[in-house]
């Protein structure tokens, strides 16, 4: 088993400095946000979507308009509005007068990375559209299903501040997406960084350093990393004490929880535990690995409670007490 350890240690070191070059162009235009960008690297490296949370202004859109700039791959923005229509998604079927024919207009969906700009602004039926390619991979235009192309990648955004004119994500809908991370306000420090790029107006071009093998070859990698039986068990009691949170003595939080995680959560665990440890150069999934990961994996899977709400607790309170009392092997 060790041997196998080493040569995969070996494979990820190999591989480790496409990701390198990678953050060093998305480095020319964000300043700090290590958590947003170290994330984007883990839905890349197992092709699972991202939510991306925070207020604007706060770089979500530039970071993932150069993440396609720096890879070579198709890109499509989409910015989600109360008036957008299924249609406008995933495209239609137009008619031809000239041969009474009906043709198939692509839509933007059609891509390898899409930015899907404040999807909580666009009706549940566009929302539905975007959801069903996302989780089966394919569009159904009039009677045709067409496979979308590899990789492909959904980061949407959401600005958590603005209710009017919103339509949240129910939660069947949020759990396709594999994370869910919160962007916080720069540090002083960084934000007089931001100030003085801006000020100079200095326009760093992004080169495209990584070609669509680079990524398969990478997510090669990284279902290669192995994981202990001990550690499947440990994110399998995490995910279990979302469900039934007194089996774990955690009767205070009990009250708190509507709903527990579903069956996915363990998965993308699994999924970006391994990512993790690829991104820190090991061959191997530790406990911590999990833990780094499982606050953006639980978040918006934990469902709260009105009694929760009233408490101001979060979920990120609540999986922070899950993660103190399940035994670490």
């Amino acid at each position: 088993m060790h041997a196998d350890i080493q040569q995969v240690k070996e494979k990820v070191a190999e591989k480790s400095d496409l990701i390198r070059q990678l953050t060093g162009e998305l480095s020319k235009v964000v300043v700090g946000q290590e958590n947003m960008v170290s994330r984007l690297m883990v839905g890349l490296l197992t092709e699972g979507h991202v939510l991306l949370e925070g207020v604007p202004g706060l770089a979500k859109t530039t970071v993932v308009t150069a993440l396609a700039q720096a890879l070579s791959v198709g890109f499509s923005r989409i910015q989600f509005t109360p008036d957008l229509l299924p249609a406008d998604l995933i495209g239609t079927m137009i008619y031809q007068p000239g041969d009474g024919k009906f043709s198939t207009r692509k839509g933007p969906i059609f891509s390898n990375l899409i930015l899907a700009d404040e999807i909580n602004r666009a009706p549940s039926k566009v929302q539905s559209a975007l959801l069903e390619a996302m989780q089966e991979r394919q569009v159904t235009i009039g009677d045709e299903t067409y496979a979308l192309d590899r990789p492909f990648l959904v980061l949407a955004t959401q600005n958590p501040i603005e209710q009017e004119g919103t339509y949240p994500l129910p939660e069947a809908q949020v759990d396709r997406f594999m994370l869910k991370v919160k962007i916080t306000y720069p540090k002083p420090e960084e934000e007089r960084r931001v100030l003085d790029m801006a000020l100079e107006e200095i326009g760093r071009p992004i080169n495209s350093v990584l070609q669509r093998q680079d990524i398969f070859d990478m997510q090669d990698v990284v279902r290669m990393i192995y994981i202990d039986d001990q550690i499947k068990d440990y994110i399998i009691s995490i995910v279990r004490a979302t469900r039934d949170p007194k089996a774990f003595k955690l009767k205070g939080i009990a009250e708190l929880i509507d709903f527990g995680a579903s069956p996915r959560a363990s998965i993308f665990l699994g999924k970006g535990a391994r990512a993790i440890a690829f991104l820190n150069g090991r061959g191997y999934v530790t406990p911590q690995d999990v833990k780094d990961i499982a606050y953006d994996v639980l978040r918006h899977r934990v469902i709260l409670t009105y009694e929760a709400e009233a408490e101001e607790k979060t979920s990120d309170d609540v999986i922070k007490e899950i993660l103190n009392a399940v035994p670490v092997p």
